[in-house]
């Protein structure tokens, strides 16, 4: 996600961090590529527009203009400003009182029905019992397909087959949630291809019959400018509380995760990151900087690890990530960890400097293919890489049934790993010192 975005940002940072001294021209013409990689990133004009008038007016002040380390000075006051035009803060869902009811809805083709079952699976593991509600009555697949999630998600769904009345399958599903003791119910409802009068109507009515806690949008992060446009539509006839924004793990620019805060005044409160049905997150506006700025993720990573792993191999990575204190069994170890946290390349870009390496794209083949290579290496191969030479090279290629080229790959992007690992702890140091900011991954 926002890897065309990130790596122009990245660039321009690179070239600020090479000026001795900065000087306005060198800040100008640095925010003019910034502005630019918004703008092809989809981001709304006016939101670029008022974002680098802000970096701007910062960036000129004596401070950083004298300060030692200028480039860095800028880098730390478009982080700040990202944070700031994603929200600040982390908005949590509203689950005040029971049952607590969540009206989702959104264009047709967003992922509405999906996203139901993520968001109840979620739910269901923060120890709410959620029901889910099939009031999508136009699109023929909509009920069986809510219907096939709650079935593997173990959670009832509310449906009634060949009812057109939304508002009396509403109605039943309060009733329903009553008497299984149901403490929230999730509303999937219809979407169209475009807002049209009919659809907004028939949600105004459902929103007067059930009294949503949440009202959410959910919109396809790929839609970019028109996110925005549909995000203020909806708000202006509902009163949204909140975005869920979908498929940003596939959206290369991410303009409508910058925009639509600015833009509606709604807060982004959960993303969907990938097809499966755990693919679904709070949305942290200070992490999503981090990641665009290349700076990486721990915290997110070290939470999907102590889901995935026990609490003392979870506390071990976070120590072994911070010192960078890593070999080639432990990348092995983690790698068949990683596998059960989601695509390896989501996971990897988590890391410091991760997003830059674009051999670290992992397909599942080729994970096996990296897997067998270690493996084909002996104990002390793995834990001290720096002994494998050509004929070692050459001995765990033939055992691995992959060429010297590959082995070569696996080697550099091993030790491209630990050496950004080992940068990152000293870049936040130098940052620290700038005004109290940190790395998320501190």
């Amino acid at each position: 996600m926002f890897q065309n975005l990130s790596d122009k940002l990245q660039s321009v940072f690179k070239n600020l961090r090479g000026f001795g001294k900065l000087t306005e021209k060198n800040i100008a013409d640095a925010l003019r590529e910034v502005r630019m990689a918004l703008l092809e990133a989809d981001v709304n004009y006016k939101v670029a527009k008022d974002f680098i008038e802000s970096v701007k007016a910062k960036a000129l002040g004596q401070t950083v203009l004298d300060s030692v380390t200028p480039g860095q000075q800028v880098v730390k006051i478009i982080f700040d400003e990202l944070v700031t035009l994603m929200g600040a803060q982390q908005a949590a869902l509203d689950l005040g009182r029971s049952p607590s009811v969540i009206l989702l809805c959104g264009l047709h083709g967003c992922g509405k029905t999906t996203t139901a079952g993520k968001l109840a699976r979620l739910l269901t593991k923060q120890g709410h019992h959620p029901l889910l509600a099939a009031c999508d009555v136009y699109r023929p697949a909509a009920v069986t397909q809510l219907q096939t999630l709650g079935k593997q998600l173990g959670i009832p769904v509310h449906a009634v087959p060949g009812e057109t009345d939304v508002l009396k399958i509403a109605r039943g599903a309060m009733e329903v949630a009553a008497a299984q003791g149901r403490n929230v119910i999730i509303f999937d409802t219809a979407g169209r291809l475009q807002i049209d009068e009919p659809l907004v109507q028939e949600l105004v009515r459902l929103k007067e019959v059930v009294e949503p806690r949440e009202i959410l949008l959910v919109a396809d992060a790929a839609t970019g400018q028109q996110a925005v446009d549909i995000a203020a539509r909806f708000n202006a006839a509902l009163g949204l509380t909140g975005i869920i924004l979908t498929k940003l793990d596939g959206d290369t620019r991410g303009g409508a995760a910058l925009s639509m805060r600015a833009v509606s005044g709604k807060p982004i409160k959960l993303v969907g990151v990938g097809e499966k049905l755990e693919d679904l997150e709070p949305f942290h506006p200070d992490r999503m900087a981090s990641r665009i700025l290349g700076m990486g993720d721990v915290v997110s990573l070290v939470e999907k690890a102590q889901e995935t792993f026990d609490g003392a191999q979870a506390e071990k990575m976070q120590e072994k990530l911070r010192k960078a204190d890593i070999n080639l069994e432990d990348f092995l170890n983690q790698m068949q960890q990683f596998k059960k946290m989601g695509p390896l390349e989501n996971v990897l870009g988590m890391l410091p400097g991760m997003s830059n390496i674009r051999d670290l794209s992992v397909e599942q083949k080729q994970l096996k293919r990296m897997e067998a290579i270690i493996q084909s290496m002996t104990p002390a191969e793995r834990r001290r890489p720096e002994v494998i030479d050509g004929h070692r090279r050459q001995r765990i290629a033939r055992g691995s049934g992959t060429t010297v080229a590959d082995v070569n790959q696996l080697l550099k992007q091993f030790w491209a790993m630990k050496n950004l690992m080992k940068q990152m702890p000293r870049l936040g140091r130098k940052m620290a010192k700038m005004g109290g900011f940190k790395l998320p991954a501190r």
